[in-house]
Order: structure tokens, then C-alpha cells, then sequence
């Protein structure tokens, strides 16, 4: 499309990707790899939403951050990957939104099965602030 953009058409929809300035491009779009990213914070993101509705407990909020180690040499890739999962909600669904999390992540989403056959992929639960659940498999408990 010039220069340095591509643009994708997935699934009818146009998905643009470029390079910065820096590296030849006009930075229309992101560059391609960090797509990757996109891909599982989607991926596992509907699967927990999807679950938690069907289960009638739905989230007042929910991000997931997502971050990727990166090599130092060529070729350029992900080393490892992190998920942060933000979730608020009713404190009595707590139980059940970590739960939805380990199913997405061991059983359901694709893209992290795809990933992990790569590269270590690793994640936190933070439910009302609070960190609930990291990949070590430790639970953190909160007394009051």
C-alpha cells in the first residue's frame, strides 16, 4: 500500500500494519508482531467474558494487559509472554472468574495453546485490586 504499509483483509474486516517513520514506513498501523499479542489478549479475553455470562456473573470491568520479552538478536521474537488480568466484579464471583481464567488458559484458548508450544506464557489475576492468582500457582490469600 506504500512504502512500508500492508493492509490485511481478516475475516472482511481491514486490518492495517505499517512501520515507524524511523524504519522506512508512514506508522499507519502498528507493526505486525505485537498482533500476536492482540491475538491472545482477544482470544482468552471472549473466553472469559463468554463464560462468566453464560454462568450469569458477569464483570463491571475487565482489561488484560499483555506484555512480550523480546530477544536481543535476529530474528526478532517473543521470548516469553505475560497476561495481566484486571476484573472487577461482585466479590462473591470471584471464585468463579478465576476459575473461567485457568479453564481459558489450560483448556479453551486457542491462540495461548498455539503460543505455548513456543515460548512460556505466564499470568496474573487481580480481582477488585487484588492480586488473587499468579502462573506459579500460587494463590494468594487476603485475610480480613
Amino acid at each position: 500500500m506504500g512504502k512500508m504499509q500492508f493492509n490485511a483483509l481478516v475475516g472482511g474486516h481491514t486490518v492495517i500494519m505499517d512501520a515507524p517513520d524511523r524504519a522506512g514506513g508512514e506508522d499507519q498501523g502498528p507493526i505486525p508482531k505485537p498482533f500476536m499479542l492482540t491475538a491472545l489478549a482477544g482470544c482468552t479475553g471472549m473466553d472469559v467474558v463468554a463464560l462468566l455470562r453464560r454462568a450469569d456473573k458477569p464483570l463491571d470491568r475487565f482489561d488484560i494487559r499483555v506484555t512480550g520479552e523480546i530477544s536481543k538478536t535476529a530474528p526478532i521474537q517473543y521470548t516469553s509472554i505475560h497476561l495481566v488480568y484486571e476484573m472487577h466484579g461482585a466479590p462473591e464471583h470471584e471464585a468463579d472468574s478465576l476459575a473461567v481464567v485457568q479453564r481459558s488458559q489450560n483448556e479453551l484458548c486457542g491462540v495461548s495453546a498455539m503460543l505455548k508450544r513456543a515460548l512460556p506464557v505466564t499470568w496474573e489475576v487481580h480481582y477488585n485490586g487484588a492480586e488473587v492468582f499468579n502462573s506459579a500457582g500460587k494463590v494468594v490469600v487476603v485475610e480480613i
